[in-house]
């Protein structure tokens, strides 16, 4: 396996006798290389071939292995932020008529927000190549519905049987960032379920005890007695009647 080369050359690489140092830390001049590799080895640094092409070449004194870090990083991030293109193809007819032109727009219209380039084109088929007017017509009501998302790379150009032209979006959408999004959404359904059971805690400490009466007052048993001694005295009692005393006859005569 071969190693990757470095695409700077540094240090005892640099070929030129003289060269031109631009940086922070060090003096900006002109200096033969000898004396720019003294000055970095005494800053414990590396001496990078920035602008080879340069009279004379122009070089930095760098923490080398860093500053392919921060390369590599930034590379990371540009191809992270780019958008793939993708050509999306929307076909007409020269007898197409005001229906599928209006839903073939819409297509069109959605292709070009997502960021995507749109190729439209006429396709003749037949004795039908002698409608190039009416191709021509079709491709220029369409420019004219997609002109807020898109905009045209020129004119239309026949290309065999076909009418072609080429629609770019206007505005690129940013790619959208998922650590960040589930990260809002966590922070906000944690606030939610704060916000619940404070509001839960507040209500609880809002009610008041109940008092639960009793239907049955108590009843006083020394009453009791009481009412069933004098229902005692009030019943009646039956009286029996004495037998009336019998007269002799002797005493009736």
């Amino acid at each position: 396996m071969r190693r990757e080369e470095d695409p700077h050359r540094i240090n005892r690489r640099i070929r030129a006798k003289e060269i031109r140092i631009v940086g922070d830390d060090v003096e900006n001049g002109i200096y033969s290389t000898a004396d720019a590799l003294e000055i970095a080895q005494k800053l414990g640094l590396d001496l990078v071939e920035i602008a080879p092409n340069g009279t004379p070449p122009v070089c930095k004194i760098i923490d080398y292995s860093k500053f392919k870090y921060e390369q590599k990083k930034k590379q990371k991030e540009l191809k992270a932020n780019a958008h793939k293109v993708v050509v999306k193809e929307i076909r007409f007819g020269p007898n197409t008529n005001e229906h599928d032109l209006d839903f073939k727009t819409k297509h069109a219209q959605k292709f070009l927000e997502e960021g995507n380039k749109v190729k439209a084109y006429v396709q003749f088929a037949g004795r039908t190549i002698v409608f190039k007017d009416r191709g021509r017509e079709i491709l220029d009501r369409f420019a004219e519905a997609i002109e807020e998302q898109g905009k045209p790379e020129g004119y239309p150009k026949m290309e065999g049987k076909r009418m072609i032209i080429m629609f770019t979006p206007k505005a690129i959408p940013k790619p959208k960032k998922k650590a960040e999004s589930s990260k809002s959404e966590t922070s906000k359904s944690s606030k939610s379920s704060k916000e619940n059971e404070s509001k839960k805690v507040d209500a609880k400490a809002d009610e008041k005890p109940k008092v639960i009466k009793s239907s049955k007052e108590p009843k006083n048993e020394s009453g009791k007695g009481s009412e069933n001694k004098d229902s005692k005295k009030d019943e009646k009692i039956p009286t029996t009647k004495k037998p009336s005393p019998k007269k002799d006859k002797g005493e009736e005569k």
